[in-house]
């Protein structure tokens, strides 16, 4: 079992608001080079949305269930198909996404008990936490050509930690690199 998180960041290493959602200053950047840099499985996700599990955090969680379950091309197909485990302590009802259910307990615990690779997707509060316990395995990251300057961190500070480049790949105006923990 492998925890990935997949951020779309800056070079400056924000991920906040990359759709401009939140209403920042900054946000936004990660679609002012169009849509095709975000569109389709960018981050190479391939057999982990059918053998493994999402784990979102609730506001990244009630984002993608106003977008996703009303596409339907392949991607989405696999995105709706997916299970996803929800991790929040306020949100009553989380059947507007398919195969969605509310993390029961301690996320620390779900995820050290998980039998299934879980692909964390922005969730920037469950990565913290899993960054803070030594949890992650592999960073997918879709660097975008902005400078944001301000805006919430991907790793803001936090233990040491040493990484191996996996592969790093030009894609339209954006990078996508893999990372993973080294040995």
């Amino acid at each position: 079992m492998s925890v990935i998180v997949i951020e779309f960041i800056t070079v400056d290493g924000i991920v906040s608001d990359p759709d401009g959602r939140d209403g920042t200053p900054t946000g936004g950047w990660a679609f002012r080079h169009g849509p095709a840099p975000v569109a389709g499985d960018k981050f190479r996700l391939g057999s982990l949305l059918d053998d493994g599990a999402l784990l979102l955090g609730r506001t990244t969680w009630q984002a993608f269930s106003k977008l996703w379950p009303h596409r339907d091309d392949p991607f989405s197909a696999r995105m709706n198909a997916v299970p996803k485990l929800v991790v929040s302590n306020t949100l009553p009802d989380v059947s507007a996404w398919a195969n969605s259910s509310v993390v029961d307990g301690d996320l620390v615990d779900t995820v050290k008990r998980a039998e299934r690779d879980l692909v964390v997707a922005g969730s920037l509060s469950v990565v913290h936490a899993l960054l803070a316990e030594d949890l992650i395995d592999e960073y997918r990251l879709l660097t975008f050509p902005t400078i944001a300057g301000t805006g919430r961190r991907l790793f803001p500070e936090c233990p040491p930690a040493h990484l191996e480049c996996l592969s790093s790949e030009h894609i339209g105006p954006t990078v996508l690199s893999r990372y993973h923990r080294a040995a």
